[in-house]
């Protein structure tokens, strides 16, 4: 009968909660892209092509806005903590943070080399490499 219950009465959220809030692989592959693409990737500057996000955004709040985005990036790298992932690679995550962090810190002219670096991107970069190497069942072939 339980079962019977379950499936006339899914889950409020579908496969989407349990797909962003597991401890597994995948879904940490998920929260990672998820939030790369937020702080680098929301929208497309008309013209140049080129994706922005709530990171530059954020730059234009002088320290506040660069500590709140350093926060975010952070986060990226305490998941990566919890793939297993060596202290090598987490260091040059956080060096990765701490240089868009300092670099930021330049009122209002700090959001230019924000837009250039891209540090959420290099270090979910890093992820992937390690998501691929040492858990290849969560690659996703990307089409274009």
């Amino acid at each position: 009968m339980a079962d019977k219950t379950s499936r006339m009465n899914p889950p409020p959220f579908g496969d989407f909660a349990t797909a962003y809030t597991g401890r597994d692989p995948a879904a940490v592959r998920k929260r990672i892209e998820a939030m790369e693409h937020l702080l680098e990737g929301l929208f497309v500057i008309p013209g140049i092509n080129r994706r922005v996000g709530l990171d530059v955004i954020l730059d234009l709040i002088p320290v506040g806005g660069d500590a709140i985005g350093a926060a975010m990036g952070a986060w990226m790298v305490w998941e990566a903590r919890n793939l297993g992932m060596s202290k090598t690679q987490m260091a040059r995550m956080f060096g990765n943070v701490g240089v868009d962090f300092v670099l930021g810190l330049i009122p209002f002219v700090g959001a230019i080399p924000d837009f250039l670096f891209r540090s959420n991107t290099r270090n979910l970069r890093i992820i992937k490499r390690h998501l691929d190497k040492h858990h290849p069942a969560t690659a996703v072939i990307e089409g274009r």
